[in-house]
């Protein structure tokens, strides 16, 4: 429902495991395999000897400094301007603001009823119910309009549709508390406090 760039942070994650993963198995094969070492020795002075020849030939005129040193530089500080770009994409989408309506009576003006009021009262009514493992909830702007999410983590046995009817049923009555209909998504997941945890019983 936000507007997190989901596939693009699989994309970055997926890159920078393959490179620790990389990074590890070489690192491994270099303290286990002598030749490898040997191998990386040689393989690492060429390399090294060929950047030394780069910055050697790209110096300014009579100084004995590389221009090399200003696009690493400006590369880095648009790397970073993009990580920054990158960090403020995430978790966009979530309103403070869950209704808003014009009351001309007496004192005409606006009523505003935040997202924490419907966020609070649905968590106090999960909140300790033996068949849910979690249970949050988190407002979204979708198409300029509130709307909320409501994620279950239910123990295992649990029947899902049984679940989703009930907390239908606390939805219904917080928009007859508001006053007005505002959409729900409820997603039921699994995760590993589900598998691992039991739900309490009472003899």
């Amino acid at each position: 429902m936000n507007s997190t760039p989901a596939l693009l942070n699989r994309i970055l994650l997926t890159v920078l495991g393959l490179i620790l993963l990389g990074a590890g198995i070489l690192l491994v094969l270099l303290a286990a395999l002598p030749p490898v070492a040997s191998w990386w020795h040689a393989w690492s002075g060429g390399v090294w000897g060929g950047i030394t020849r780069l910055f050697d030939s790209t110096r300014f005129p009579g100084r004995p400094e590389s221009w090399l040193w200003i696009v690493v530089a400006l590369a880095l500080v648009a790397l970073m301007g993009l990580m920054v770009a990158w960090i403020a994409q995430q978790g966009k989408g979530r309103s403070n603001l869950l209704a808003a309506e014009y009351d001309p009576g007496d004192t005409p003006g606006d009523v505003r009823i935040g997202a924490g009021v419907a966020e609070q009262a649905l968590k106090q009514a999960l909140e300790g119910r033996p068949d849910l493992a979690g249970a949050t909830v988190t407002t979204y702007d979708v198409k300029g309009s509130p709307a909320l999410k409501v994620r279950l983590l239910p123990r295992q046995g649990v029947a899902p549709h049984l679940l989703a009817a009930e907390v239908s049923g606390l939805l219904h009555a917080l928009e007859s508390a508001v006053g007005k209909e505002v959409p729900v998504l409820i997603h039921i997941g699994a995760g590993a406090r589900t598998r691992f945890s039991r739900a309490e019983r009472v003899r």
